[in-house]
């Protein structure tokens, strides 16, 4: 049971982290793959709300000239799929572990390319992707970049067969633009939303996101992921990554979308095509929120905040470091916890760490392979310092999935 309204929490999500509920980790559910997303627009965001420089609706000329878009284009969108291992992806026999959408970039002698968001294909071991007509092909993940969350799929399409191919827009857009989303969302196949560019380069508010992209207007939702963003003259501008929500009494409200910007002459396309592989590093932790700083001492876990986090990946750098992480050691009458256990991050390299998004700023910055310090508190004492490297975030492939 949780505490009453009118008693004070001990803890920022502390119910949430020790019953273990998701707070934003990527995963699976309802057989779609987890859009992550912001509570709230990334500073810089143009988007605003209840203001006379708010976007304007879309004209009956746009919304009729992308309706002809989306049936051109339709036809090289994709719907991904993340099927079991074992077992049938397909109804009433089975469904996909996970969903997502991307785009069919070439196609032709020396075989089919597409884009999607790394996010929608991270840990897939039986990728396969569904054209307009339903039919299906294996697919496999050829190249990617986690920190700009695009990955290059080659699409397996037996010889002789080509697929329809979508073009990459030549120059970056510009704010105002109408734009058209094609994807997945929801659980439907290869549906249209649209809206209009708020702003360009927007810098993500949290490290495990994106910086640098696209914001629009289009209410997209998870199964989105990956899509492309197509511009007036049908061309694709950018790639479904991340949106910004809100919640309300029926659910989840989008209030803005953002995507990877992407031209024919994109250093990042240029580099995917060479099938680099590019991972984010990581330590190998799990957190599902902070605690309030006032509630440290109290809780047992001394007198400076810190990141905490509620589980570490076997085998990771954290693993082989010991480092641990939080539980219960007594509750109170509601089951609120009262005394913890566990470990607190102070510092990286003797820069002070004051929650986990500040952890995870400090170790994106860096690249797989360096070595970091960590000072630690242990059930309230410091401990010496403890020294890992960094490994690729594919070794939390098996937990995040």
């Amino acid at each position: 049971m949780l505490p009453s309204k009118s008693r004070p929490r001990p803890a920022r999500h502390l119910a949430a982290i020790l019953l273990g509920l998701s707070l934003g980790a990527v995963g699976i559910s309802a057989a779609q793959s987890a859009m992550p997303t912001l509570p709230n627009p990334p500073a810089g965001s143009g988007l605003l709300q209840n203001s006379p420089l708010a976007p304007k609706p879309l004209s009956a000329s746009e919304a009729k000239s992308l309706r002809s878009i989306f049936t051109k284009s339709r036809p090289g969108s994709l719907r991904l799929e993340q099927c079991p291992v074992k077992g049938s992806c397909v109804a009433p026999d089975g469904e996909p572990d996970g969903l997502g959408s991307g785009f069919v970039i070439e196609s032709g002698k020396n075989g089919t390319l597409a884009l999607t968001a790394y996010h929608v294909v991270f840990g897939a071991k039986n990728l396969v992707a569904v054209t307009a007509d339903k039919t299906r092909y294996p697919a496999t993940v050829v190249a990617y970049d986690d920190s700009h969350d695009v990955a290059l799929l080659k699409i397996n399409v037996p010889a002789g067969r080509t697929l329809a191919v979508l073009p990459i827009a030549a120059e970056m857009p510009k704010v105002g633009q109408s734009a058209l989303a094609i994807g997945n969302g929801g659980g439907e196949f290869l549906v249209s939303k649209t809206g209009r560019l708020t702003a360009l380069d927007v810098a993500a508010s949290r490290a495990n996101f994106p910086s640098g992209t696209l914001e629009l207007t289009a209410p997209l939702v998870p199964g989105d992921s990956g899509g492309p963003i197509l511009n007036a003259q049908g061309e694709v501008m950018g790639i479904v990554s991340y949106i910004s929500a809100r919640a309300t009494p029926f659910g989840i409200a989008t209030q803005s979308s953002y995507a990877v910007p992407v031209t024919k002459a994109s250093p990042l396309l240029s580099e995917l095509r060479s099938g680099v592989k590019v991972d984010a590093p990581v330590i190998g932790l799990l957190s599902f929120g902070d605690i309030a700083d006032e509630y440290f001492e109290p809780l047992g876990l001394g007198k400076l905040p810190g990141a905490v986090f509620t589980s570490v990946t076997k085998g990771s750098p954290a693993d082989q470091a010991g480092l641990k992480p939080l539980k219960p050691l007594t509750s109170d009458e509601y089951g609120t916890p009262t005394r913890l256990s566990g470990d607190v991050i102070t510092a990286i390299n003797g820069v002070r760490i004051r929650n986990f998004d500040e952890l995870l700023s400090a170790v994106r910055a860096r690249k797989v392979g360096d070595t970091i310090k960590l000072s630690v508190v242990r059930d309230g004492k410091a401990i010496p310092d403890l020294s890992l490297k960094l490994g690729p975030r594919t070794i939390t492939a098996e937990e995040q999935r």
